[in-house]
C-alpha cells in the first residue's frame, strides 16, 4: 500500500516558473540584458537558482559576480515570490483525493526554508501539508535521501509504503535511495534534452490528475 505522498515543490506540485522567470529577467535588465523567453528559462527551475543563473548569466558558483546577481535574483524573487505561483492545473483535485482518503502528504524541496515557507504560507498549504522538509533543514539535499527520510520521520510513515513526485533525476535517485516508490511529473519542467525513461523511476504522469489513478491502481492492486 501506498500510505503517504510527497511532493517536490517547483515543477510537480506548484507552478512557480513564471514568478522565478520574471526575478531573474528584472536581474538581466538591470544588467542591460534583454529578457529571456519563459520557455527557455523553464527548463532549469527545478534544478535552482544556480543553474538559472548560469543559463542567464553564463557564471558558476565561483565566478566573480556570481553572488551579486545571486543575492538580486533571490531578493527580487523573495518579494514576489506568489504574484503568479499556483497549484498546477489538476493538482487541487489530487490534494483532494488523498484527504479525502486520509493519505497524509508532504513536501520535500531543494529550495531554501527562507523562501519555501513564505510561498508554502501564501498558497495556504501550510493549513493542508502534514511536513515541509526544504533545502536546509537537513544535513543534505536531494539526490541526497537524507531529506526524504526525515519527511517519514516527521509523518511516522514507512519509507516502502511512500511515494515520492518529482520532475527531476534527484528527485527520482532521492527517492530511489531512500527506499520509496517514485514517480515522474513529466508536466513538470523537465528539459527537451532529458531523457526520464533512463531515471527507472517506477512511473510518470503526464499530469496531475493522473497520481489518482496511480495510487489508485497501486493500493487496489
Amino acid at each position: 500500500m501506498i500510505n503517504h505522498v510527497l511532493f517536490d515543490l517547483d515543477g510537480t506540485l506548484v507552478d512557480t516558473a513564471v514568478d522565478l522567470a520574471n526575478a531573474l529577467n528584472v536581474v538581466r535588465q538591470h544588467k542591460g540584458l534583454e529578457v529571456l523567453p519563459l520557455d527557455v528559462i523553464k527548463p532549469t527551475v527545478s534544478l535552482g537558482g544556480n543553474a538559472m543563473i548560469n543559463l542567464a548569466f553564463g557564471l558558476k558558483e565561483y565566478d566573480e559576480g556570481f553572488e551579486e546577481i545571486r543575492d538580486a535574483f533571490l531578493r527580487h524573487y523573495s518579494e514576489n515570490i506568489a504574484i503568479h505561483s499556483r497549484l498546477f492545473d489538476g493538482m487541487e483535485t489530487v490534494l483532494n483525493h488523498i484527504e479525502d482518503k486520509n493519505i497524509p502528504w508532504g513536501i520535500v524541496t531543494n529550495k531554501s526554508k527562507w523562501l519555501t515557507n513564505p510561498l508554502v504560507t501564501e498558497l495556504e498549504l501550510d493549513k493542508r501539508t502534514k511536513c515541509i522538509v526544504s533545502g536546509d533543514t537537513t544535513e543534505y539535499r536531494k539526490p541526497h535521501p537524507a531529506p526524504l527520510h526525515y519527511a517519514c520521520q516527521l509523518l511516522n510513515a514507512d519509507e516502502a509504503e511512500t511515494i515520492y513526485i518529482g520532475d527531476a533525476e534527484r528527485d527520482i535517485e532521492a527517492g530511489k535511495r531512500a527506499g520509496m516508490h517514485t514517480l515522474i511529473a513529466l508536466y513538470g519542467y523537465i528539459d527537451a534534452d532529458s531523457e526520464p525513461n533512463s531515471w527507472q523511476a517506477d512511473g510518470t504522469v503526464n499530469s496531475p490528475e493522473e497520481i489518482i489513478d496511480v495510487l489508485t491502481r497501486h493500493n487496489q492492486g
